[in-house]
């Protein structure tokens, strides 16, 4: 029953599952599969910033496996030296290539260059995220496609309190208007709440519609890769049509279901814009997704610029100039109160119990971290040269990774529910 327009938006849903299931979902999927992308250097141990919680999953399901060291390509293993962020400061640069040169001799000019940028870009005032020190001891490289995101077992109170923590305190909402179907409250089947999200500025009510977007995108893979079977000789995966309809039914959820389906499409055409807008920083000869591998890198980068070119083409695109365009003052201070509203959400990610779903709930919102970036960035991105350094507007090799890979999930999504729908519309 989820069809046609947006709110919000110029685009309609036929549109996008179109483009996605037939087009874009394939190619994504093969780039995602490459080396440059699958690891994922993530600090699982830090502890929960806002409340003493050590209740861990203890459920098999919810461990996550890191990578030996050795398994990681050399190229990307380089690329994990601290470096100055002083970019100014060219001596410091001569000491940080030459020991660069000392951990991987076989480096051309260019790559030094490419990972020295890199890794020189921290965490600067434009970050969305409160992103993982990748230098701590405790931070381990991950390999995601040894990972997948799929159910583990871990809910009840534990996850509803993260996910009542982002709603409540995050979203911009004040704490008398309930939210839908919120657990023992006198529901009015969301009305004082929906007249209230109708009342807020788009954009607060854009930030409502990506957590709830994001929160659906994770529903969706819980339920697509669900354990049906789990006996000594085998573990079965596949889709629980059950647990879809308690999560998104429109009668079993009182209409909320539709609604979060609609926000992952929201979400979907935000992270779809801001890959469309970051085409130039990735287009330069310079830039290199560094593995080790010459021509296996210059495959993968021209994969990646073919989903860019793609991305770029799609015709019915969000427009972000509706976001922070009134008085230019108010709209700063909102821009920042958004900033600091998303950073505070990557920080709940320290809190979750399961460390699988700890690992998927930090790439997605540093992902989405890192498309709000971008979206904020035009200026910055227009103004990259053709070559040499971009200083203006930079990522780092965790963003990129995020970036796509968080998007890959939603993409994702939004091919399962084809597949729901098909199975829905054979059990009639």
């Amino acid at each position: 029953q989820v069809t046609g327009h947006l709110d919000d938006c110029t685009c309609d849903i036929e549109t996008i599952d179109a483009f996605n299931n037939y087009k874009l979902f394939p190619r994504l999927n093969k780039l995602l599969e490459s080396d440059y992308f699958r690891y994922y250097k993530v600090n699982l141990n830090k502890p929960c910033p806002f409340w003493n919680d050590s209740s861990h999953c203890g459920i098999r399901d919810c461990a996550v496996k890191p990578c030996p060291s050795d398994e990681v390509p050399g190229g990307i293993r380089s690329g994990s030296y601290k470096y100055s962020e002083e970019a100014s400061n060219l001596a410091e640069e001569c000491e940080e290539a030459k020991r660069l040169g000392a951990v991987d001799g076989s480096l051309s000019k260019e790559t030094q260059q490419a990972v020295l940028q890199w890794t020189r870009h921290d965490d600067s005032s434009d970050s969305f995220c409160e992103a993982d020190d990748i230098y701590s001891p405790d931070a381990e490289y991950v390999d995601l496609l040894l990972n997948p995101e799929r159910y583990t077992g871990y809910k009840g109170p534990d996850a509803w309190k993260i996910w009542n923590s982002i709603y409540e305190e995050n979203c911009f909402k004040p704490q008398n208007v309930k939210r839908p179907l919120a657990s023992g409250r006198g529901d009015d089947g969301g009305q004082m709440f929906y007249k209230w999200l109708k009342g807020v500025c788009v954009e607060k009510r854009a930030f409502y519609k990506l957590v709830s977007g994001l929160h659906a995108s994770i529903n969706i893979h819980l339920s697509a890769r669900y354990l049906l079977q789990d006996t000594w000789s085998e573990k079965k995966w596949g889709p629980n049509v059950t647990e879809f309809q308690q999560r998104f039914d429109e009668v079993i959820t009182r209409g909320e279901g539709p609604r979060r389906l609609k926000n992952l499409y929201f979400l979907y055409l935000i992270e779809l814009r801001a890959l469309s807008k970051v085409l130039p920083f990735f287009e330069r000869p310079g830039f290199q997704l560094y593995t080790g591998s010459k021509s296996h890198d210059a495959e993968v980068k021209n994969l990646l610029l073919e989903i860019l070119h793609l991305a770029k083409s799609f015709p019915l695109h969000f427009d972000e100039n509706s976001l922070f365009a009134g008085n230019k003052k108010e709209a700063a201070k909102l821009k920042e109160e958004f900033r600091l509203h998303f950073k505070n959400i990557s920080k709940i990610m320290d809190c979750v119990g399961c460390f699988k779903c700890r690992l998927w709930g930090k790439l997605q919102t540093q992902g989405l971290g890192t498309a709000l970036k971008i979206l904020f960035s035009e200026n910055l991105i227009e103004k990259i040269p053709e070559s040499g350094p971009s200083y203006g507007f930079q990522l780092t090799r965790q963003e990129i990774v995020a970036l796509f890979n968080a998007f890959g999930r939603i993409s994702t999504s939004v091919r399962e529910l084809e597949n729901f729908r098909n199975i829905l519309r054979n059990m009639r």
